[in-house]
């Protein structure tokens, strides 16, 4: 079965965007995005919920169409509809049969792309493998927290550190299975 794999960037106060969806003030350029571009070339299958899809939209991709060429697309939502769907874009009902036939049936490890929500609701069900945190230096205050709402507590282990000019680090962890649910009773 393959991995799912977070691969995101993120501010050093834990924000994968800023107010309003900004993502202005992350590093956009550089040897650290060049080596995040060539890492997706590994992935053949990317995940995502509907709000990180729709998000693409403001950068010219068109409603039902691949984000990225060489990935088959699963877009988790309930609400989305869209009427022309390419051949590698499905829209699927969160679930986790869904997610766990995905990863069976997936080719190559499976890319989470962004959506703090859809992540938190992945970490709460244990189904995030690998953490791949793009950590950018700055602090933005508000926003889109990585793992959106979740309380889940888990550790993580640092496998592999690179650091980039501008300040960019790549850091890479594995989850060890302990994970801890700390939901209010």
């Amino acid at each position: 079965m393959q991995k799912i794999i977070y691969y995101v960037a993120a501010s050093l106060d834990g924000y994968i965007a800023g107010p309003n969806e900004d993502v202005s003030r992350f590093i956009h350029s550089g040897n650290g995005v060049e080596k995040y571009q060539q890492d997706l070339l590994n992935f053949k299958t990317v995940i995502m919920g509907r709000k990180t899809y729709e998000f693409g939209y403001q950068f010219g991709l068109v409603p039902g169409q691949p984000a990225y060429p060489n990935m088959e697309h699963f877009i988790f939502s309930d609400s989305l509809e869209i009427a022309d769907l390419a051949s590698s874009v499905h829209i699927v009902r969160p679930s986790l049969d869904n997610v766990k036939e995905i990863k069976l049936h997936s080719s190559s490890d499976i890319y989470l792309c962004g959506g703090g929500a859809f992540a938190g609701w992945l970490l709460n069900h244990g189904l995030i493998d690998e953490l791949k945190l793009k950590l950018n230096p700055i602090v933005l205050g508000n926003g889109t927290p990585l793992f959106g709402n979740s309380k889940t507590s888990v550790k993580w282990h640092l496998e592999h550190s690179e650091s980039y000019d501008q300040g960019l680090q790549i850091l890479s962890y594995n989850l060890r299975k302990e994970i801890t649910d700390f939901h209010e009773k």
